[in-house]
């Protein structure tokens, strides 16, 4: 085996560990994915775009956001940076994040270009990848409760209120 299918073996994430531990379905899974590529697609172009300016605030937005750009694809689409060769290893690792703190982080990156230059331009380039940010968020939630649990939690609830009020009652008799 070469030393580069060692590093591929290495950097590989491995799905199951990943999936048991946050919790997330393969379809929300694909869908965070497809949406962090599609915001480092929207981040690039209007960085790009950004860029053709004479501002230097906006040019340093517009930098920014291309650098967004970046990090969304190598973190959730390593396979369009085939030419870089640590991208398994970062996507590796950025598998190993919690929801939590990838919408912290992407949601952070794309608030930073719309605070330093606000126009329309980094505002519609930044939205899908703070979008990303925000669906790993709800995913950091967890899911919903089922009708049963709450009622049986509201019945415990209930009849602990019962109980100190009766409680109190008797205490005053």
């Amino acid at each position: 085996m070469s030393s580069q299918d060692e590093q591929f073996q290495a950097g590989a994430p491995d799905p199951a560990a990943s999936s048991a531990d946050d919790g997330m379905t393969w379809w929300y899974r694909w869908l965070c994915r497809i949406a962090g590529v599609i915001g480092g697609l929207s981040c690039a172009f209007a960085g790009l775009w950004n860029c053709v300016t004479i501002n230097p605030l906006n040019i340093a937005a517009g930098v920014w956001m291309m650098l967004n750009a970046f990090v969304l694809f190598l973190c959730e689409a390593p396979f369009c940076c085939q030419f870089i060769e640590f991208a398994n290893a970062v996507s590796a690792r950025a598998d190993k994040l919690r929801p939590w703190q990838k919408a912290a982080f992407y949601c952070g990156m794309a608030v930073f270009p719309v605070v330093l230059s606000l126009t329309l331009t980094t505002l519609f380039g930044n939205a899908i990848a703070f979008a990303t940010g925000v669906l790993y968020g709800m995913s950091a939630l967890g899911k919903k409760g089922d009708a049963i649990s709450y009622a049986r939690i509201h019945q415990q609830q209930k009849q602990m209120d019962e109980e100190k009020l009766t409680g109190t009652l008797e205490g005053q008799a």
